[in-house]
């Protein structure tokens, strides 16, 4: 069977950027249990291709293609290659995502601020820009948006983190009004603290740091990836068919303090 035959046999495709990790690859995993095919996107080579091999295991088809999101050109050539693949994205998940050096918003340097923008909220905008075209013509899709709980309050030391994922509610709200008539919704995921590689960094070995954030949370405990991918699977379903422009939080009550 050619590659052609097996595209139009795919029953449902989903990309998810970042996947290399965290909560890319606890998305990937819990689509990949759904049966759906995969387009995995990450700059880290080696922990996609493992994040791939892994859906494979459980029995999803994938192709992993290493993107920049914050590269036009690589967002492009993301796309092509998977509507080349699979023919169609019926669900993306935009959720790379830096969270740059610790800084207030006087010491910030101007490169970080440049980087965590441009990767956290330009290249969301250049994959939506690319995503919603092709979920138009094929006559509709689901687009989840990762954001933060330092999307809707103000973090210290975080002032492009906390800027770009504020953008990514704006922009994930905007364009749900834009192209609902279009069948396509948009939403965004707001993780709070979550045990991530991005946490560990933050953390930097500081157990007392860590022992300080599960004690912020009314649940009392950090949150695991797969909690956030169940969140983003049900907005990605038609479980959620009447679901569009919102924020989720995933963050075990810490904004509703």
């Amino acid at each position: 069977m050619g590659r052609s035959d097996r595209s139009l046999m795919v029953k449902r495709t989903v990309l998810v950027t970042g996947a290399g990790s965290g909560i890319g690859r606890a998305c990937a995993l819990a689509f990949a249990r759904e049966g759906v095919a995969l387009v995995l996107a990450d700059l880290d080579e080696t922990s996609a291709i493992q994040t791939a091999r892994m859906c494979e295991v459980i029995g999803s088809e994938s192709l992993f293609v290493r993107c920049d999101v914050s590269r036009a050109s690589d967002v492009g050539n993301l796309l092509a290659r998977a509507v080349e693949r699979f023919g169609r994205i019926d669900a993306a998940v935009n959720n790379a995502g830096i969270e740059g050096p610790r800084a207030d918003t006087a010491s910030c340097l101007e490169a970080d601020w440049n980087r965590v923008i441009d990767v956290n909220l330009k290249g969301v905008w250049l994959c939506m820009k690319q995503e919603i075209p092709i979920m138009a013509k094929q006559g509709g899709g689901v687009i989840i948006n990762c954001s933060s709980i330092a999307g809707s309050v103000g973090f210290p030391e975080a002032p492009a983190y906390s800027a770009s994922k504020h953008g990514v509610i704006g922009l994930t709200q905007t364009a749900a009004l834009e192209f609902a008539r279009s069948n396509i919704r948009v939403n965004a995921v707001c993780p709070g603290a979550i045990q991530t590689p991005m946490l560990d960094r933050y953390v930097n070995g500081d157990e007392r740091v860590r022992k300080k954030m599960q004690e912020s949370e009314p649940l009392g405990r950090l949150g695991n990836p797969s909690e956030v991918a169940d969140a983003v699977a049900w907005l990605a379903s038609e479980r959620a068919s009447f679901v569009t422009g919102i924020a989720l939080p995933v963050d075990g009550g810490w904004l509703a303090q």
